[in-house]
């Protein structure tokens, strides 16, 4: 089946846009955007275009814009442009450069289809793009539903060349002449899913040349057994969970004992924002009877309690303390995850880091840390200063917002505060030319 015609039939079949809808495309300028492009206007659906520039690339990212409004113009297609100072908001969040670009990008392209009347936003991830997620995710970790690659439909997000491989697309893209950047960034094995499309999966297809085709079957399939799963669980929910003033209460001697108990609370508490490192460890303190424990998620506490967990919506005045072993590998704060990396003095290769950055002397500090909201009375001795320091004077001198203070969190050695997390680390745990062990921690926004 050509292509146009399949593109029809997985819209229609997945029931996800109407004839009538107003769609508007996100058009990077790559050449999967583009033939989405074609193939919407050749369908004839009246459509929008929105292209971001997130001024990363120089002259690249100024030419990838070029393209898009000439052959939005060409085609008739309103168009739609906005350059983002990418690198600036990278350093006022600490998100990485691709947490930052998502933010920014999804959050425009909702103002524009508030504002201009679009019912959808079609996104133009494709078969590969699915399975690359899919190894991401195993390889870093997940449950079934990490292995289910990426969804077609997210609310009014659509993503309707999910059924093609890029392969496909770029061959329509050269027999009908489409025009289309190559990123160069996309040569880059710097970033995992660059490593896992030109390394990993080309040895995997020599292997079986069908690999595509099978990978979305494998896919379909483990997206069919989480729903399954999902609607068991909400029966499991409306068993073992109640409600009482706000508060959810999670009583897992109401899970039926043939059911795998973790797994069941892992499902129930996901749903809360909860990390699988969390509720890990939750479960844990579950089988140690540690009544009192308490866990985050960004905006939820689960606290067990005599052997059942109680979920709450964070309090205002809730310290929100974990600790972190050496070793750790991340911990969350807030609305954000802080990664640890524990090397040596001769690992390190910038010594001028960014405020999301912490480098501490590792040999310095006392096991475990501390993670905490700073507290009234709390000091510290900023980075390049002798004197102590209070942290809610620093926090006014830096004019920070009331919201952003109630969120902000402090890490602690014994009793001494070494790092104003995403801020300012304590003096005294500096580097030197004594240092030899590093602990280095990066903040990045969820």
């Amino acid at each position: 089946m050509a292509l146009p015609e399949a593109f029809e039939q997985y819209i229609k079949e997945n029931g996800l846009l109407a004839p009538d809808d107003r769609v508007l495309l996100t058009v990077s300028g790559g050449v999967d955007s583009m033939v989405m492009l074609r193939l919407f206007t050749g369908c004839g659906y009246r459509v929008g275009v929105a292209h971001c520039n997130f001024q990363l690339r120089g002259t690249e990212s100024d030419e990838d814009e070029t393209l898009v409004a000439e052959e939005a113009a060409r085609l008739g297609v309103e168009c739609y442009n906005r350059r983002f100072d990418t690198l600036s908001e990278m350093e006022r969040t600490g998100e990485s450069m691709e947490m930052a670009a998502r933010r920014l990008r999804y959050a425009w392209f909702e103002e524009l289809r508030l504002e201009h009347g679009y019912t959808a936003v079609a996104v133009a991830h494709h078969a590969d793009d699915s399975i690359e997620t899919f190894f991401i995710n195993l390889l870093r970790g997940t449950g079934l539903r990490g292995l289910t690659g990426i969804s077609q439909q997210a609310g009014r997000i659509v993503r309707p060349l999910m059924f093609a491989s890029r392969k496909e697309i770029l061959e329509y893209a050269v027999a009908n002449k489409i025009p289309y950047r190559e990123d160069s960034s996309n040569r880059s094995t710097k970033y995992l899913r660059n490593k896992i499309r030109l390394g990993l999966v080309p040895r995997i297809r020599e292997i079986n040349p069908a690999f595509t085709s099978l990978m979305r079957r494998n896919i379909g399939r483990l997206t069919d057994a989480q729903r399954f799963i999902d609607h068991g669980i909400e029966r499991i929910r409306g068993e073992a969970v109640t409600s009482e003033n706000g508060i959810d209460i999670i009583r897992p001697d109401r899970i039926d004992p043939a059911f795998p108990r973790g797994f069941v609370i892992y499902e129930l508490l996901a749903a809360y924002g909860f990390k699988s490192d969390v509720i890990d460890a939750l479960c844990r303190a579950l089988d140690q009877q540690a009544t009192g424990r308490r866990f985050y998620s960004r905006t939820k506490m689960a606290c067990i309690d005599r052997g059942a967990i109680a979920v709450a919506p964070i309090a205002d005045d809730d310290p929100c303390t974990c600790q972190v072993a050496h070793g750790a590998a991340r911990s969350y704060c807030g609305n954000a995850v802080l990664y640890y990396e524990w090397t040596d003095i001769d690992a390190v290769k910038d010594f001028g880091v960014p405020e999301h950055i912490a480098q501490l002397d590792a040999d310095k500090l006392q096991y475990p840390l501390t993670l905490r909201r700073w507290q009234e009375g709390d000091w510290f001795v900023p980075f390049g200063m002798t004197g102590r320091k209070k942290v809610s004077d620093f926090l006014t001198d830096a004019k920070v917002s009331a919201a952003a203070k109630q969120r902000q969190f402090v890490l602690v050695s014994g009793d001494e505060i070494v790092w104003l997390v995403g801020r300012r680390i304590d003096d005294r745990y500096r580097l030197t030319d004594g240092t030899e062990n590093v602990l280095r921690i990066t903040k990045e926004i969820v």
